[in-house]
């Protein structure tokens, strides 16, 4: 085999599944990364005994690529219940799907949170969803995620009480303006199996996957100003040249002729706070449900019997607060919706790339739209859509 150089830029989950086959086919990749560790968006911090994730982010063990890259038990995920304990002035209770988690059959049932027609139309939901493929999923009609809910049946209360917030968690936006498909393919995923975080934060998932590499040579902490036919440009000016380059990051800033297009993206504020008591005794996400409040969704990093408890708790609505009020405004609401009394903040992540806003998902990019140039390929899940998946199964295509 020749010996070709190849220099793949970013070292996030698409560049590391991208190295890992070009391994496999007998090359010696070089990898270029701007951070000082692996993971790109998939970081995690371990500051004073603390793992913070940068941002709520939870793997679902049921991703086909997860599967094939990642040993799933090495992870050892903690694992959330399906469903969510929803928090809302005056009312609260567990909602979920009644057909698959007996832990929450009877509070969902009973929950006054949601009309019984609609917890009778999350079970057809699910049951329609457990024999259609991803494919088949990324092939449908692409509407919004609210005009999908609302063509289904779903009323106005269980819409505003789970949905939205919900997913509002998990698209990062409010409207539910996000195409259908990645509704069908969340809901399946979420619905069929628990997802959860690993033991040592989601930083443990690049982790893993670097080290699988054993012929690569990485760059950390170097800057990649530009990218031409056969070489880049760091940003100390130093020219690198190579047969081939693998973008695996944001493109516009890279390349010349892509610099008006550049990649729009939603953001997130993931605050972590120590608190004095526990709300949730289950292994739930909780979610506000109040329509003007900024807080959308807490989770619990601690067991119930450890003596300190820690929050993690995400804002998704968009806002011009300083940090110090943010937190201010966010302790209250946690204390007056939830009644969790917070003792002090820990860590606060203001993540303004979060996900890449896509209008037109797909489940994975055909190889042969990965050539940007001759020699310029492309990875990432902003080719497809926002999830550890896409990310996976785009770096694949690379082949």
């Amino acid at each position: 085999m020749e010996n070709k150089k190849i220099v793949i830029i970013g070292a996030g989950v698409s560049g590391l599944v991208a190295t890992i086959n070009l391994e496999k086919a007998g090359y010696e990749p070089i990898i270029y990364e701007q951070k000082d560790r692996v993971g790109g968006r998939v970081q995690t911090d371990y500051i004073d005994g603390y793992t913070f994730d940068k941002g709520f982010q939870i793997l679902s063990p049921n991703y086909p690529a997860v599967q094939k890259y990642l040993d799933i038990d090495l992870l050892h995920l903690k694992y959330f219940f399906t469903g969510a304990f929803v928090f809302k002035k005056g009312e609260q209770g567990k909602l979920g799907n009644p057909a698959k988690d007996f832990d929450i059959l009877f509070s969902t049932l009973f929950s006054k949170l949601a009309n019984f027609s609609d917890k009778l139309k999350i079970i057809k939901l699910y049951r329609s969803l457990k024999y259609k493929t991803f494919e088949e999923i990324f092939n449908s009609k692409n509407q919004t995620t609210l005009d999908f809910l609302k063509s289904f049946g779903f009323s106005d209360k269980v819409i505003n009480n789970f949905f939205k917030p919900f997913y509002a968690g998990v698209f990062l936006e409010e409207n539910l303006d996000t195409s259908s498909r990645m509704f069908e393919f969340t809901f399946k995923l979420f619905s069929e199996t628990k997802a959860g975080i690993p033991e040592k934060g989601i930083q443990a998932i690049p982790n893993q996957l670097a080290n699988q590499l054993k012929q690569t040579t990485f760059h950390f902490n170097t800057k990649v100003k530009s990218v031409e036919d056969n070489a880049i440009t760091l940003a100390n000016h130093t020219q690198v040249e190579a047969d081939f380059i693998i973008i695996a990051t944001e493109t516009s800033d890279l390349v010349s002729n892509l610099k008006n297009q550049p990649q729009e993206w939603k953001s997130v504020d993931n605050l972590y706070f120590e608190v004095e008591n526990r709300v949730i005794n289950l292994p739930m996400i909780g979610l506000v449900a109040e329509e003007n409040t900024l807080v959308n969704n807490f989770h619990y990093l601690s067991l119930a019997s450890e003596p300190k408890q820690i929050l993690s708790v995400s804002v998704v609505k968009n806002h011009n607060l300083s940090n110090e009020e943010l937190a201010k405004i966010t302790q209250k609401e946690l204390l007056d919706v939830c009644d969790i009394k917070i003792n002090k903040l820990l860590k606060h992540y203001k993540i303004p790339k979060a996900l890449p806003n896509i209008a037109d998902v797909n489940y994975q990019i055909p190889h042969t739209e990965t050539k940007l140039k001759d020699r310029i390929f492309l990875a990432g899940d902003v080719l497809s859509n926002g999830s550890l998946n896409a990310a996976m199964l785009n770096g694949e295509s690379l082949r």
